[in-house]
């Protein structure tokens, strides 16, 4: 039987499988090797380094966050299920969640810089529409969601057996509420 040729998108693939399933400390050359049936050598010649390997890896469990996301935001309720979407897939996905998460975000020296490369531009404007608040408020009450429920879904994806999602929704909902309910006494206190 001849020999299966090894391509760069199978590495990819095979490193990004071991990523999802056992984290990236399970993505070794030798690991890839053994998923793909083959030696060490086509490793090496598609991966000039881990860093670039990483990068790949990184970038495709960035795409598929998005495409999970996609297909479980509700459009009618854009703020609240993205929220509710990013802690799902914290446990359904727990290693891709915080390869996500926590991959270098370079060129961000601010929160307000981070909000604008990690956001939709789409759902703060939805948010001031919805609650009759200005767009820098739907900025803040967003990014505070956002911090809080990164917050919520690493902590989430952490813990073994789990914490119920019921219980992670419930603090979720919570933030939402103190975090707007601050917002709209503080917008009532300026037309006073």
């Amino acid at each position: 039987m001849p020999k299966q040729r090894i391509t760069r998108e199978m590495v990819v693939n095979a490193a990004f499988e071991l990523a999802r399933t056992g984290g990236m400390e399970q993505v070794l050359v030798k690991t890839i090797a053994e998923k793909l049936g083959c030696s060490v050598q086509p490793i090496y010649s598609y991966c000039k380094n881990m860093d670039e390997l990483r990068r790949d890896i990184e970038l495709q469990a960035k795409n598929f966050i998005q495409d999970y996301l996609s297909v479980h935001i509700d459009k009618d309720d854009l703020f609240r299920s993205t929220g509710q979407a990013y802690i799902q897939i914290s446990k359904t996905e727990p290693h891709l969640f915080r390869l996500f998460i926590l991959q270098q975000r370079d060129g961000i020296s601010s929160l307000k810089e981070l909000y604008q490369a990690e956001t939709s531009p789409e759902i703060s404007p939805t948010i001031a529409q919805k609650y009759g608040i200005t767009l820098a408020e739907a900025q803040d009450l967003h990014l505070n969601m956002l911090i809080y429920t990164i917050g919520l879904g690493t902590i989430f994806s952490v813990c073994t057996p789990g914490i119920s999602a019921e219980e992670i929704f419930s603090l979720q909902e919570s933030a939402y509420q103190a975090f707007l309910n601050q917002l709209l006494k503080h917008g009532g206190e300026k037309n006073e």
